[in-house]
């Protein structure tokens, strides 16, 4: 049963009221640990409900992680402009449309990055999960206009070294983040700081 057709029948505030409930307990608790009981409680639903929709609570599980791969795809990856030739000006943009994305699905952002940055990916999924990888990758660097790069320097050299750079702070921040509470997070100080690394690269290698 697909993600948009799950709840077919199911009034959406009833949908949230589950998804919400059952995020927070496997972010708290992780998989092992999460209690269905606990869900509906939350929820302020009966047991037999949630298990009309979601056989088994593995089931409930599974449903999460792609309801939360596939709103990265779809509210995040589609808002990113791949029409813009210039590599940093698209970098700028992306951090604003990622700081809109954090701040509008906090419990979504929170339950998907404790699976990933704890390393809790689950062998089946770690195609969907490349594949998406793949679907940003595309979507950041993809049709980019490499005249905006200084006449002097390798472009292809200077792509790597600006790929990596951003790679580079993203890995740390995720090393500085892991085990915190993402929603309660200012990302302002770090999208400012990411802006400044920007500014410092469009002088490095820039016309």
């Amino acid at each position: 049963m697909g993600i948009t057709k799950r709840f077919e029948n199911l009034d959406t505030n009833k949908q949230k009221r589950i998804i919400d409930a059952a995020l927070s307990e496997f972010k708290e608790k992780g998989y092992e640990q999460a209690s269905t009981n606990q869900i509906v409680k939350e929820a302020g639903i009966g047991k037999g409900m949630l298990f009309y929709y979601f056989k088994t609570k593995r089931d409930l599980y599974l449903y999460l992680i792609e309801y939360c791969l596939e709103m990265v795809e779809k509210k995040y990856f589609e808002a990113i402009d791949d029409k813009e030739p210039d590599l940093l000006e698209r970098m700028k943009q992306i951090v604003v449309v990622k700081m809109d994305f954090l701040s509008k699905n906090p419990e979504a952002i929170n339950f998907i990055s404790t699976i990933v940055l704890n390393d809790q990916i689950d062998a089946d999924l770690k195609s969907r999960i490349t594949a998406l990888y793949e679907t940003g990758y595309a979507k950041i660097y993809g049709n980019i206009d490499y005249t905006f790069f200084k006449e002097s320097i390798d472009v292809q050299k200077t792509f790597n070294l600006i790929r990596w750079s951003i790679e580079g702070y993203e890995n740390e921040l995720k090393r500085q983040l892991k085990g915190q509470d993402l929603s309660a997070i200012n990302y302002d100080s770090y999208a400012e700081e990411f802006l400044d690394y920007i500014k410092v690269m469009r002088t490095l290698f820039y016309k």
